[in-house]
Formats: structure tokens, C-alpha cells, sequence
């Protein structure tokens, strides 16, 4: 059954999927940030006190749309803050309450993995490289100052470059039988 805290919590992970943001970033988000029309999202002082403009995919904006349609409007309390996340009690919601959102969603997923909002980050950024996309894109789009910080993201892909290159390359070698063994 979906709740409505629920309905912003999916929200909220399906951004942080899409953008790789910090949960900082993801708090501090504004209405004004989500350009629904564009696919884009502005993250204002990051890491760094540095801006920067990133995409954010088609799932998530749904269900951001799905938040600010029938849930934000129930939660808001005047003033509004123009935040795009609020609590159950219509206050702008805190970075570590994101963490503890999302921790708490992760577990009871039982996916086998213990996280919270960096295993986000960090499956976005390897998934995005594994399917080809340029380092320096991803770099963009975490908004790392040098691209060694992004480099880490290669070294987890390399298994499947590897698997890849296995299964694919026209030099490999089928296993011979051993010449000790008969068949």
C-alpha cells in the first residue's frame, strides 16, 4: 500500500538514482531547481560551494511530478520555503533524515547490500560507465573537482569489461583438454 510519505520517499530515491547527487544536494533542492520540460536539475552549492546543472531522467521527474501533485500540497505548512522536500510536518527535510529515509528503505528492500545514499551515487556512476558512457560525463555529473575522484568508478567496472572480453573477442582460446587427460 502507498503512502504518502512513501510516494515522496520513492521520489526521492528514483532522483538520487537518476542524478547521483549527495543527500545534502538532495535536500537542499528547491522547487525552482527541477526543470521538468529541460530534464534537468539544478544543484546550487555543493560540494565545493560549486553549482552545476545536471540531467535527471524520466522516472524520476514522474515521480517527482507524482510528490508535487498529490503529496507536497498535504504537507506544506506557511511559509512555504519553496523546499521541494518536506517532513510529516511540512518542514524542509534535513540531509540526515534523507540518510536515514533511504538507509531504512534499502533495508527493508533485502537486497543484500547495507547503504544508504552513496550506494545510489556510486550504482549510478558504475552502471553509467559499464554501459558506456564518457569518465568525464560522470565526472560532471557527481561533480568531482579531478577526474582521479571519478576513476574509482572504472576499477569496479573492469570485471565487466573483462567478462566482456571474454565472451566477445575474437582472440580467445578455447580450453583445450589437458594432454595427461583422456577423454
Amino acid at each position: 500500500m502507498s503512502t504518502p510519505l512513501s510516494v515522496r520517499d520513492r521520489a526521492m530515491m528514483e532522483t538520487l538514482y537518476s542524478t547521483g547527487m549527495r543527500r545534502m544536494e538532495l535536500a537542499n533542492l528547491n522547487l525552482y531547481d527541477i526543470d521538468a520540460e529541460r530534464g534537468t536539475v539544478m544543484v546550487r552549492q555543493g560540494k565545493g560551494k560549486k553549482d552545476r546543472m545536471i540531467p535527471v531522467g524520466d522516472r524520476a521527474l514522474a515521480w517527482i511530478e507524482k510528490y508535487l501533485a498529490e503529496v507536497r500540497p498535504d504537507l506544506m505548512r506557511e511559509p512555504d520555503e519553496d523546499r521541494l522536500w518536506l517532513n510529516a510536518i511540512g518542514e524542509p527535510i534535513l540531509p540526515a533524515w534523507v540518510g536515514d529515509i533511504v538507509r531504512g528503505c534499502v533495508d527493508a528492500a533485502n537486497i543484500g547490500k547495507r547503504g544508504s545514499c552513496h550506494l545510489f551515487r556510486h550504482t549510478m556512476a558504475t552502471a553509467m560507465i559499464e554501459g558506456g558512457a564518457d569518465i568525464r560525463f560522470i565526472q560532471a555529473m557527481l561533480g568531482h573537482a579531478k577526474l582521479d575522484t571519478t576513476e574509482i568508478y572504472t576499477q569496479v567496472s573492469i570485471r565487466k569489461l573483462k567478462e566482456g572480453h571474454s565472451l566477445t573477442h575474437p582472440a580467445r582460446l578455447e580450453r583445450a583438454p589437458h594432454p595427461a587427460t583422456k577423454p
